[in-house]
C-alpha cells in the first residue's frame, strides 16, 4: 500500500470534502470521538475550507482512494467555537492557524503519515505569516466505558512535535455518541506550539 500526500487548497479542497466528509464518520465513529457522524453536518461543517483562502487540506490517497487527512485553516476563518477559548490564551487569533482533524484509517497508521500532516499544515502556516498553530483534542475519562484495551492517547506524539495543553482553555462541543440517543457536552483541550 504506497500512500502519496498531496497538500490541496483552493478549488481542489472543495472537489476532496465529499471524501473527507466519509472519512471523517467512519473514523471519529472509534474512541475517543465516538461520533455518530451524519453526512449533511459534515458537509455543512466542512465548507469552512472551501470557503477559506488560507485553508488547506493535506489528502494522503492510495491511487485514487482517500484513506487519510488532516486540515487546517487561519483562526479568524474557523468555526467561532474553536475561536473562542484560542481568544482566551491571550494570542491574537491573527496570529494563530488552527489544525483541525487528523484522520487516517487504521490500516495505513504507524507509517509516520501523522508526522507528515503536521509537518505539511505547518508549513503552510508559516507561509500565511502564523506564529502559533493550535488544535484541540477530545478528552475522555481513563474509565469511560468504550475506552478499548490497550488504548493510547496521542498525547506524547502531539508533545513529542512540542505542542502543549493550554492550561485552562478549553472548547465545547455537542455530538451524539455512537451509544448515545441524544447529543451530550463534550470537552476539548487546547493544544499549541510556536512555530
Amino acid at each position: 500500500m504506497s500512500v502519496e500526500l498531496r497538500p490541496l487548497v483552493g478549488p481542489a479542497v472543495r472537489a476532496a470534502l465529499d471524501a473527507l466528509a466519509d472519512l471523517r464518520i467512519r473514523v471519529f465513529r472509534d474512541f475517543p470521538y465516538l461520533y455518530d457522524g451524519d453526512r449533511i453536518y459534515e458537509r455543512r461543517y466542512l465548507e469552512t475550507y472551501a470557503d477559506s483562502p488560507g485553508a488547506i487540506l493535506v489528502g494522503a490517497f492510495d491511487g485514487d482512494r482517500l484513506v487519510g487527512a488532516a486540515t487546517g485553516a487561519p483562526m479568524e476563518d474557523h468555526a467561532d467555537d474553536f475561536a473562542a477559548p484560542m481568544a482566551e490564551t491571550g494570542l491574537p487569533l491573527t496570529d494563530i492557524f488552527y489544525c483541525a482533524e487528523s484522520v487516517l484509517l487504521p490500516d495505513y497508521r504507524g507509517r509516520g503519515i501523522g508526522h507528515r500532516f503536521f509537518d505539511l499544515r505547518e508549513a503552510h502556516a508559516r507561509t500565511l505569516g502564523r506564529k502559533v498553530s493550535a488544535f484541540c483534542a477530545v478528552i475522555r475519562p481513563a474509565g469511560h466505558p468504550l475506552r478499548p484495551t490497550g488504548f493510547r492517547p496521542l498525547d506524547p506524539f502531539w508533545r513529542s512535535r512540542g505542542y502543549e495543553t493550554v492550561p485552562g482553555a478549553m472548547a465545547r462541543f455537542h455530538w451524539k455518541d455512537v451509544d448515545q440517543d441524544t447529543e451530550t457536552s463534550k470537552h476539548l483541550q487546547v493544544w499549541t506550539r510556536i512555530l
